[in-house]
């Protein structure tokens, strides 16, 4: 693709950082925009840790999705001064016996039928390989080996190093306000300060932001918040690899799911559910319930952390789509606008090719992915009647936070 070709990327988190590098590596002019400072503090990648896995029921899209991906993580891991990904490996149990048709049945199956190893975890041998579980609660499920956890803000910290060293053109400090449009065709952006900027393609990736900024995609997308609490647990050996690990506690029925101590003993613990719909502007402070509703999981499920210190709390707002799966794809009614959301709570995983994937589709390549992804009117499942759509966990009977 020739230089003179000029790409805007509105919003510099994870979708956006790697769209930009992705574009750059193509040949494109790309410019990133961002209100910054980046890595941006309120957007859903500036963490400290993001589940990477496979294991998405029976959906096999995300698991083909995911082994690609994985080879990604282990190349930057292989390339990278520091290794950001860690696989820890990922336990999921169930209350109940699995059965076909449920989460942990499904994922189970289809990583057999795909050659990887899950082992089978029964009370019996979740209690002893992995004692910090109540294991007269949690009776079936398996431990995956190949998944873990990255660090979610060094990674977009990485890759935007990466893209101003390539030539991306930075514009921190920018805060989008409309589309510049002309002659039927969006031919850049305007700032809030009345800046504009030029160009051929503007490729939307403001997370959270995006329906506010696009209120034409209210409908189908909206921004939703869901609760993080960290704790302060003293044990590490019991709260550490190879005896604590990335974890799903019956979370197709409860959301519950996190991810096993820092060295610093921070232990985080979060719940995936429909979650209440927000302005990502507005403050984000989880509900006064919502240590209660944790300590009592803690209690039922991780006894031993029942009564860790509180260190801090955080939410994290979701840009979610109507069905759960991803949104990429040109705007069919504004020509040159290619909208990059819908990350409904797990699009942070498929990190090392989301940015291949955006510029795809923004040249109208085939992809074996994009299809799912593509632009679609809203169907008759409406987000709070679904299931694990996508891999996103909306439940309804997730405790109210």
């Amino acid at each position: 693709m020739a230089q003179s070709v000029s790409v805007i990327v509105v919003g510099a988190g994870i979708y956006g950082v790697s769209a930009a590098l992705a574009l750059k590596q193509r040949g494109y002019a790309v410019s990133l925009c961002d209100p910054g400072p980046l890595p941006h503090p309120k957007a859903a990648s500036t963490d400290i840790s993001k589940v990477i896995r496979m294991d998405y029921g029976a959906d096999e899209l995300y698991l083909l999705m995911m082994e690609r991906a994985f080879e990604g993580w282990d190349r930057w891991n292989r390339e990278w001064p520091e290794a950001f990904y860690h696989q820890t490996g990922f336990v999921i149990m169930a209350r109940q016996p699995l059965r076909p048709g449920t989460y942990e049945y499904e994922s189970y199956r289809l990583l057999q039928e795909h050659g990887h190893k899950p082992q089978h975890l029964d009370a019996q041998a979740l209690r002893r390989r992995f004692p910090a579980w109540n294991a007269d609660a949690y009776v079936d499920g398996y431990f995956n080996p190949r998944a873990g956890w990255a660090e979610s803000a060094r990674v977009v910290e990485r890759l935007l190093f990466l893209a101003t060293a390539q030539g991306v053109r930075r514009y921190d400090g920018l805060r989008f306000a409309r589309l510049r449009e002309s002659g039927g065709r969006v031919q850049g952006i305007i700032g809030d300060d009345g800046a504009s900027l030029r160009s051929d393609f503007v490729v939307m990736c403001a997370g959270a932001w995006t329906p506010t900024l696009l209120p034409h995609l209210a409908d189908v997308l909206w921004a939703t918040a869901q609760p993080i609490l960290h704790f302060k647990v003293d044990d590490l050996a019991l709260f550490q690899p190879p005896r604590f690990t990335v974890w799903a506690a019956d979370i197709a029925n409860t959301g519950w799911y996190g991810f096993p101590a820092l060295d610093d003993g921070t232990l985080k613990i979060a719940n995936h559910g429909p979650g209440r719909r927000v302005h990502p502007d507005e403050p984000r402070n989880v509900e006064p319930n919502a240590e209660t509703i944790f300590r009592t999981f803690l209690q039922q499920t991780f006894p031993q952390a029942m009564a860790a210190p509180l260190l801090r709390t955080r939410l994290c707002l979701y840009c979610d789509s109507w069905d759960g799966n991803l949104w990429i794809d040109h705007d069919p009614e504004h020509p040159g606008l290619i909208v990059c959301a819908g990350d409904s709570g797990h699009a942070f995983k498929f990190a090392p090719i989301l940015g291949e994937l955006i510029a795809d589709v923004l040249e109208r390549r085939p992809n074996p992915f994009a299809v799912r992804f593509a632009w679609r009117a809203r169907g008759t499942l409406d987000h709070e009647d679904a299931r694990f759509v996508g891999g996103a966990a909306e439940q309804t009977e997730t405790p109210a936070t």
